[in-house]
């Protein structure tokens, strides 16, 4: 696991534990003695480019199972939340006059669409989601994802370029179908925060879906361009180029509707 400057420097009381994600054991040790993981990792590019490749998805995925059974094996480790993303929701097969309008959170993407497309980056998050639900529901473990759009705000594009680079692949076509959303870095630890609160009193469950913006128009467009410091037209293109313009709509009510009542909770207690 990678601790970053500014964690390894804090002065506060937080113990930095380090531990590979392919051994288990090593994990469990790490996680011994908390109530609670917060799975955030994403799987950095070894060779240290901007890019995301199938090899690094297949990694991602396995790195969660890992993640996953330690969690479940830890006797002290009560609930995980997994950062999974909105990628892993809105990449769906072809026949899209078939499919309802409204994406949410019952929606999946689909996997051999990711590899047609080379969607590496969306296969990654679809995998590492995929096989945390199947050891939460085999090992019991009280699990919960929330599925961001791409992460903005705080630098946060300039020190991860690899996974904004990588989230951008099909950028265009997000945009043209409506499905091109962001999300704020403060407001998803925020979100975080608040799916984690209301697991304890098991009002927290499932997928969540996270964003406080929807690309929809080429001011919108140009104003990401900026903020992540790339050019319009590789979020907006031509958008006459897709036969379907603006046919979704993203929902992130049922996290709205969370927040809303474990914020208010939070802020009654101070």
């Amino acid at each position: 696991m990678e601790i970053s400057g500014e964690m390894m420097g804090c002065k506060s009381k937080i113990a930095v534990v380090m531990a590979k994600p392919n051994e288990i054991q090593g994990l469990m040790e790490a996680f011994d003695g908390c109530c609670g993981v917060f799975h955030t990792s994403s799987v950095a590019d070894p060779a240290g480019l901007s890019g995301y490749s199938k090899s690094m998805a297949e990694m991602e995925g396995k790195a969660s199972e890992n993640v996953m059974k330690a969690c479940a094996r830890t006797p002290s480790v009560k609930h995980c939340v997994l950062t999974s993303s909105l990628l892993a929701c809105i990449w769906r097969d072809n026949s899209q006059y078939e499919l309802p309008p409204l994406v949410n959170h019952n929606c999946w993407s689909n996997e051999s669409l990711c590899v047609d497309k080379k969607l590496w980056y969306a296969l990654g998050k679809l995998k590492a989601e995929k096989v945390a639900w199947k050891i939460a529901e085999e090992m019991s473990l009280n699990l919960t994802t929330i599925c961001p759009g791409l992460i903005t705000g705080h630098e946060f594009s300039y020190r991860n370029p690899t996974a904004t680079i990588a989230y951008l692949k099909g950028a265009q076509e997000m945009y043209a179908n409506g499905l091109l959303a962001t999300a704020d870095v403060r407001r998803l630890a925020e979100a975080h925060v608040s799916v984690f609160e209301a697991m304890k009193t098991t009002t927290a469950f499932g997928r969540y879906i996270c964003f406080d913006r929807v690309i929809q128009c080429e001011d919108e467009a140009e104003k990401l361009a900026d903020e992540i410091g790339i050019l319009r037209n590789k979020i907006s293109g031509n958008s006459s180029d897709f036969v379907f313009p603006n046919c979704f709509e993203l929902s992130n009510k049922k996290l709205a509707n969370l927040m809303s009542r474990t914020l208010r909770s939070c802020y009654a207690e101070s």
